[in-house]
């Protein structure tokens, strides 16, 4: 087996520039398999742990009840309490109003909720604090500011104790938001400026009940089943309508991940076996100068059956050259395509958002379909060579 190998390698540089030409369609479909597959991993790896830093975790519930099926805090207060499934839950209303801070006036988007919203959906804080429940409590006019918001408004982040007015009453602003590092959500939820659900109850006369609220489950409790906790009390508490529609609507961003998960796994299967057919082209170029290399040398291969070498030497000596060519163009294609994905990183490297790495599971696939089409389409050439007669070999003349 050695001195097979030992006399593949000989062969393989005694014509190094067809070697590498025959050797391209194999580094080419390496490269296009491990570089697009490791590509979206990426991408879904990104995406996947900007969903978490957002506070996936939570599950989001829509309300239209209105009258005595409308839900109120109270009565939210009251269920997460004696729920095991929830562990907190936080309101939110959304209202659009005039503000105004000095001489600059926007219309902007307002939300009322609770301390609780900060950590459910993630929220990074610039400078000051966020709503507090003393501030539901006292129906505080205090306010804190989306960047976007900081930007159109103030047009700096040090206005921390300033004030500033919504639809004439005064607030004074207590923190300000920093920008998300999302690719997803970037401007998601920036615009935004939020009050105390109180104040809003009180300011924009949305005494109806929530219309909308967000809760998280306790560390280790699967989000369907407290998707089924939210889903079962307000089956129980808004019922359906006179057309028996259900009057609400709940969903995690779990669901959203998983989704993603699935249609990334989805097109890295696609892309792979796209590539993979490059591979296959490679492995059609390696039966082609294999057939050609067992032309070239029918006289060597009558010499070597003449003094006593078997078949199986002779069919073993051209397997090997063939699998070492494809292994050889699967060496240079793997680090070519790390050469890629450094570049790419390079590339990325300003938005601090996403890496691109070299996935060892394709890797392996890509070593091991090489090894295959070696030894597949070198097979029939090797065959070829180990079947000729030495009479009829030592006497080829071409």
């Amino acid at each position: 087996m050695i001195m097979s190998f030992k006399m593949a390698l000989r062969s393989i540089g005694s014509n190094k520039l067809r070697a590498v030409l025959t050797m391209l369609g194999i580094i080419i479909g390496v490269m296009a398999l491990v570089v697009l597959v490791s590509l979206v991993n990426g991408a879904t790896r990104s995406v996947t742990d900007q969903m978490a830093s957002l506070g996936s975790n939570y599950v989001q519930a829509y309300c239209w009840a209105y009258g005595d099926k409308a839900v109120t805090m109270e009565e939210l207060e009251e269920w997460v309490e004696e729920e095991p499934l929830i562990e907190a839950l936080s309101p939110e209303k959304n209202a659009s109003a005039t503000a105004k801070y000095g001489s600059k006036s926007q219309q902007m988007q307002i939300v009322g909720t609770s301390p609780a919203y900060y950590e459910i959906k993630g929220l990074q804080l610039a400078a000051g604090r966020f709503i507090k429940s003393s501030d539901l409590r006292n129906n505080s006019r205090v306010c804190i500011l989306g960047p976007s918001a900081v930007d159109v408004l103030v047009g700096y982040s040090d206005c921390i104790g300033d004030e500033l007015s919504i639809n004439g009453l005064r607030y004074t602003i207590v923190g300000v938001l920093g920008k998300s590092q999302s690719l997803m959500y970037s401007g998601y939820g920036e615009n935004l400026i939020y009050i105390p659900f109180t104040t809003m109850d009180r300011q924009f006369d949305t005494g109806y009940g929530i219309d909308s609220f967000y809760a998280t489950a306790p560390e280790g409790t699967a989000m369907a089943d407290a998707e089924s906790a939210v889903r079962s009390y307000l089956s129980e508490r808004v019922g359906t309508d006179d057309w028996g529609n259900e009057n609400f609507y709940v969903y995690s961003m779990d669901v959203m991940e998983t989704s993603t998960e699935g249609v990334t796994n989805i097109l890295s299967i696609l892309l792979g076996g796209i590539a993979s057919i490059s591979l296959i082209v490679g492995g059609i170029g390696i039966m082609n100068i294999m057939l050609v290399t067992v032309t070239e040398r029918t006289r060597e291969i009558g010499i070597r059956k003449a003094i006593g070498a078997s078949r199986g030497n002779i069919l073993r000596q051209f397997l090997m050259e063939a699998v070492v060519l494809c292994m050889m163009g699967c060496a240079i294609g793997i680090f070519l395509s790390w050469c890629i994905l450094r570049l790419a990183n390079v590339v990325v490297a300003g938005t601090n958002m996403i890496t691109f790495d070299l996935d060892g599971g394709v890797v392996l696939v890509s070593v091991g379909f090489c090894f295959l089409i070696g030894i597949i389409f070198g097979l029939y050439p090797a065959n070829k060579a180990a079947k000729m007669k030495p009479i009829d070999a030592l006497r080829y003349g071409g």
